[in-house]
C-alpha cells in the first residue's frame, strides 16, 4: 500500500500548527478545485488536500497518523498493525458525515487506518465512536556501576527537564548480569495515548560507567593482579579480590608477568546464560623505597644468577 505524506500533499513542516494547515489547505484548495483549475489531474489533487486536511486538523487523528508513521521510510510499503482499523472505524464516516465526500473519496491509505464504518443513535443522527491509539515509544540511557550491573539494584531515576519541574521519578530494578548496549523495558511509561489508549513503553539503555579495577569483557571481568617478585619464583597462596568478594587463588611457581589465572564462575551472571569467569593477569611488581641492606639481596641476586631478561630480543 502506498503511503501518503499528508504534510507534503499540503506543502506544510511537520511541526506545521493548526493556522498554518488551515491556510495551506485553503490556498491550495482554490487552486486545484475542479470547478476552476485547468489542470489535468485537478480532481484527484483535490481529493488528496481535502483528505490530508481531514487527518492534519483534527488533534486525535494527527498524533495518531504521526505515531503509526514515525518509522516510515520512502519506498517502503506501508502497513499499519493488525486491528488499527477497528480502533478507528468511525472516522471516515465521520468526515463523510460532515460533507467531505462520498464513497471511494478516500483513499486505500486513509481506509486502513480510519476505517469506513460509521454508527447512528437512536434518533438517526450520526455518532462517532471513539479511537483509540498507543503512546509513541520513547528511549532514555542511564549510567551505572559495574556493582550494580553485578548484583543488580533499585534505582529511583528522574527523566525530563529538571529545571522547569516538567520530569518525572521512576522505580528502575536493574536485574543482575546486565551489560551496556542492553535495554530495560518499562511498560506504559512512554509517550501518552491518543483519544484514551495506551501509553507507550519507555526503552531504558544501560551504560556500566569503567571502573577503577575491573573492566569488562562480554561476561568476562578481567583484572590485574600485583604479586612479588617471591610469589612469582616460590608460588604462592593469595588473596584475589572478586565483585563477590575475596577467594583463594594459587600463583604458579615461575610466573612471569602476563600470566593469566581464570576463577571459574567469578565473572557477571548470566541472563539465561552461563555464568562468565575473572581473568587474572598477574603483574610481577617490585618492591619500592629500598635500604642499602634490601639493596644487597638484590645484588647477591645479580652475581648468583645468569639471568638475561632481554636474550631473546
Amino acid at each position: 500500500m502506498e503511503y501518503k505524506d499528508y504534510y507534503k500533499i499540503l506543502d506544510v513542516e511537520r511541526d506545521a500548527n493548526e493556522a498554518d494547515i488551515k491556510k495551506a489547505y485553503r490556498r491550495l484548495a482554490r487552486k486545484y478545485h475542479p470547478d476552476v483549475s485547468k489542470e489535468s489531474n485537478a480532481e484527484t489533487k483535490f481529493k488528496e488536500l481535502g483528505e490530508a486536511y481531514e487527518v492534519l486538523k483534527d488533534k486525535e487523528k494527527r498524533q495518531a497518523y504521526d505515531q503509526l508513521g514515525a518509522n516510515w521510510k520512502q519506498g517502503q510499503n506501508f502497513n499499519p498493525p493488525p486491528g488499527w482499523e477497528d480502533a478507528f472505524s468511525g472516522s471516515a464516516g465521520h468526515a463523510r458525515s460532515a460533507g467531505f465526500g462520498g464513497a471511494g473519496d478516500f483513499s486505500d491509505f486513509f481506509e486502513s487506518m480510519f476505517g469506513g464504518g460509521a454508527s447512528f443513535d437512536q434518533s438517526g443522527g450520526f455518532q462517532q465512536r471513539t479511537y483509540q491509539a498507543k503512546g509513541a515509544d520513547q528511549n532514555a540511557n542511564i549510567s551505572i556501576t559495574l556493582e550494580d550491573a553485578y548484583q543488580g539494584a533499585k534505582k529511583n531515576i528522574r527523566l525530563g527537564n529538571q529545571q522547569t519541574g516538567n520530569g518525572r521519578n521512576l522505580d528502575v530494578k536493574i536485574p543482575a548480569g546486565i551489560t551496556s548496549g542492553k535495554r530495560i523495558r518499562l511498560t506504559g511509561q512512554g509517550g501518552q495515548g491518543a483519544g484514551g489508549g495506551p501509553n507507550g513503553d519507555l526503552y531504558l539503555e544501560i551504560t556500566v560507567t569503567p571502573h577503577h579495577q575491573y573492566k569488562l569483557d562480554g561476561k568476562n571481568i578481567l583484572l590485574d593482579l600485583p604479586i612479588s617478585p617471591w610469589e612469582a619464583v616460590l608460588g604462592a597462596q593469595v588473596k584475589v579480590p572478586t565483585l563477590g568478594g575475596y577467594v583463594e587463588a594459587k600463583i604458579p611457581p615461575g610466573s612471569q608477568s602476563g600470566k593469566k589465572l581464570r576463577l571459574k564462575n567469578r565473572g557477571m551472571k548470566g541472563q539465561g546464560e552461563s555464568v562468565g569467569d575473572q581473568i587474572v593477569s598477574l603483574q610481577i611488581m617490585m618492591p619500592e623505597n629500598c635500604s642499602d641492606e634490601d639493596k644487597a639481596y638484590f645484588e647477591e641476586m645479580a652475581k648468583r644468577f645468569e639471568f638475561d631478561p632481554r636474550k631473546k630480543l
